[in-house]
């Protein structure tokens, strides 16, 4: 990337284009959009004190040096005009084409959204950068070329927006930039992240880096020098560069609690050759020579990385019994390895380009994305799940019959599973991981076989969602109990209203006439009989609640609260009580002692006999069976104060219960909570420790009990219903 000079010129720009796109008439067209962005631009300055046209100019020459495409330049050079200036898409499409006006277009759908801080605003311009991938790649790579020419010129800025960009830029636009293969763009923004984030820690690296270079490059020369003698002498065709380790790189490790001087790869060299194999003839022969490092070496070749990364790694004790990191590559490897996705510009292949082709095809990364967007999810939701799922440490797995299979670290045999399809998901009955079966929850690791056995009888069990890593896994388990629970629900529905029909000796005939099932789908505001099946099955309504629609009867006390409840016109009142009961104004009201739920469970109401209403969480198996008498009711937000509830903490089985019991309870400062009484209860393999505790809602609970897990020793901390 060209960093000496940021004020490029047109006719540098020309030039450097010129080396690879030779149609006049598709300079002339690119001649055409920087005359449109220079008249749009006119008498705009940036933050610099430039004419605002440097700036497109030296985006479009970052996507030059990467071979882009025409329409790609002419939208890099016009991709700021609709949003700083007077122009239209509309305009662009006329004087253009509608496929460079839907390029600029999306690069100003990206920019309208600032990213200011962890807010909505913030999510939702990132969900926007993702989705945008899954309609034009191009789209992005634009975007990355304009975030590194900002980088570049980052130091007129505040230091809090530097640190903001940085951010961004490092958690978002840098693991992109790796997915599409983009190393060069990668590299530099990482680089520049670093530098304005951490820049003590940046000049800290410069300068000893500095202070090395001589003694370093005296290495890598000599190194270098006795690899050509001995390819030479083998008639191998090569060449070989000196490679910089980057900054960001350097960083990384020394985070990990490495010296500098431990850092052996910072003597590095990279060697091109003409075919894949001398790829692997070039590493024989280094191998005879100088003795390798085992646990360094990784061929990429035979097994490229998912963004098409293709190269041989292998670290050696070299001249002067210095440890060398040598790369072996073909040209095309390098060009491939250096842009990425970027490097199938031209070929086009059913209408489409390569680069095209490759994304869909060979970036699962792209896949995923379209996945989750799909989800009916928050902003926030979404962007959390995409650097969980797809931005984040990735392992390769293979299927039995060598397909590669991507992953975030961290996942199990399940996320393989509905990686592949969810039919194989939904049917898995076992898997097995390099010829041994595994437990579901086993940790996936990078270079597994993985073989999943299935059943076509076979479903999935809700215990799975805690198993599985990856949002879409979890996704896909959730949809296929939400299909299954309507199916029950709508079965159980209509059992449960025709038992009550007998019961009442009412016809069944009779009661299912047309007018009597409006009267009561427009009661209670429902869209047909299957929505009114769902609501019984559910517990929502009473099948007695339902016969009375049209049957004014006397009815039970406890009845007659469902009628109320039921069919209130949600005006809450009680506003005096922890519960509130819509459409009750006094009534008794119990926290139930079996479930202890608190302010941000989901509840449900049960009507006793003589004791008024019992409020349980809706997973509490005391109330999962019943039918009828369940109604609506919410916590009141107005109420402050702590409720009481259980929790059980396992632990590893140890000499004393002390120190343990006292990290438990030193957590209780941090997390608002008041621990009540520890009861300890010992079993063979290790001690559990029933807590109860006043918390003020279930986020607070989460806190807390997310505190005690990552302590040492605790193995499991749960809910306890009794």
């Amino acid at each position: 990337m060209r960093k000496d000079k940021p004020n490029i010129t047109f006719d540098e720009l020309l030039e450097k284009v010129s080396t690879y796109i030779t149609d006049e008439q598709d300079k002339k067209l690119i001649t055409k959009a920087y005359l449109f962005a220079f008249e749009k631009h006119f008498g705009q300055k940036r933050h610099t004190g430039e004419d605002y046209i440097v700036h497109p100019l030296n985006v479009a020459y970052i996507l030059a040096e990467v071979n882009a495409d025409v329409q790609t330049i002419c939208a890099s050079l016009m991709h700021d005009t609709i949003e700083e200036s007077n122009a239209t898409k509309e305009e662009i499409t006329n004087e253009f084409s509608l496929e460079i006006a839907n390029l600029v277009d999306g690069v100003t759908k990206i920019n309208r959204l600032n990213f200011t801080g962890d807010n909505e605003a913030m999510f939702a311009n990132h969900r926007k950068i993702l989705v945008g991938l899954t309609e034009d790649v191009r789209v992005i790579i634009i975007k990355l070329a304009d975030r590194l020419h900002n980088m570049r010129t980052l130091w007129i800025l505040s230091e809090q927006k530097q640190k903001e960009n940085a951010k961004e830029t490092l958690e978002i636009l840098v693991p992109i930039a790796h997915r599409l293969g983009m190393n060069k763009i990668k590299s530099e923004l990482e680089d520049l992240s670093l530098r304005y984030s951490k820049p003590d820690v940046y000049f800290s690296i410069v300068e000893k880096l500095n202070q090395s270079k001589v003694e370093r490059n005296n290495n890598v020369e000599l190194m270098k020098q006795s690899l050509i003698d001995l390819l030479n002498s083998h008639g191998i065709k090569h060449k070989i560069k000196g490679r910089a380790k980057s900054i960001y790189s350097i960083y990384k490790k020394l985070d990990t609690g490495r010296r500098f001087s431990d850092i052996y790869d910072l003597l590095a060299l990279r060697i091109f050759v003409d075919t894949e194999q001398d790829c692997y003839q070039t590493l024989g022969i280094i191998h005879s020579k100088y003795r390798p490092i085992p646990k360094r070496f990784k061929d990429y070749i035979a097994m490229p990385k998912e963004n098409g990364y293709q190269s041989l790694h292998t670290t050696v004790f070299g001249e002067n019994g210095q440890l060398y990191e040598i790369q072996i590559r073909t040209y095309d490897m390098d060009k491939i390895a250096e842009h990425g996705i970027a490097s199938h510009w031209s070929y086009k292949e059913k209408g489409k380009t390569m680069m095209q082709s490759a994304m869909e095809e060979k970036l699962q990364f792209f896949r995923s994305i379209i996945e989750l967007s799909r989800q009916d999810e928050s902003d926030e939701v979404f962007i959390n799940n995409v650097k969980e799922d797809v931005l984040k440490n990735i392992i390769y797995v293979f299927t039995p019959k060598g397909d590669v299979i991507e992953l975030p670290l961290g996942s199990t045999p399940i996320d393989f599973a509905y990686r592949v399809h969810s039919k194989v998901g939904d049917s898995m009955v076992g898997a097995i991981v390099n010829g041994n079966i595994v437990p579901l929850d086993y940790k996936l690791q990078d270079n597994d076989i993985v073989k999943i056995n299935t059943n076509k009888t076979s479903t999935p069990s809700r215990e799975w969602i805690n198993m599985a890593y990856t949002a879409q896994a979890k996704n896909k388990i959730k949809a296929f109990f939400n299909r299954i629970d309507k199916e029950e629900n709508i079965k159980k529905g209509e059992e449960l209203l025709l038992k009550e029909l007998r019961k009442k000796k009412i016809s069944s005939q009779e009661f299912y006439k047309d007018e009597n099932i409006d009267k009561i789908l427009d009661e209670l505001k429902l869209v047909d009989l299957t929505e009114l099946y769902i609501n019984i099955g559910n517990g929502k309504y009473s099948p007695t609640t339902i016969i009375n629609i049209l049957d004014n009867e006397n009815i039970s006390k406890e009845d007659y609260i469902l009628n109320k409840v039921n069919n209130s016109q949600n005006v809450k009142i009680n506003i005096k009580n922890d519960i509130i009961v819509e459409g009750i104004d006094e009534i008794k009201v119990n926290i139930a002692s079996c479930c202890k739920p608190i302010p941000g469970d989901r509840i449900v109401g049960y009507i006793t006999k003589g004791n008024g209403i019992n409020v349980h969480r809706s997973i509490c198996p005391n109330v999962s069976d019943l039918d009828e008498r369940l109604i609506d009711v919410s916590w009141n937000n107005d109420i402050d104060k702590k409720y009481l509830t259980n929790i059980l903490v396992h632990s590893l089985k140890i000499n004393s219960n002390k120190n343990i019991l006292i990290d438990i309870i030193s957590k209780t400062s941090s997390s608002d909570v008041i621990i009540q009484s520890i009861n300890t209860i010992n079993v063979q393999d290790d001690n559990t420790f029933e807590i109860s505790l006043l918390v003020k809602d279930k986020e607070k609970l989460l806190k807390f009990m997310n505190d005690l897990e990552m302590l040492e020793d605790v193995t499991k901390v749960e809910r306890l219903i009794k």
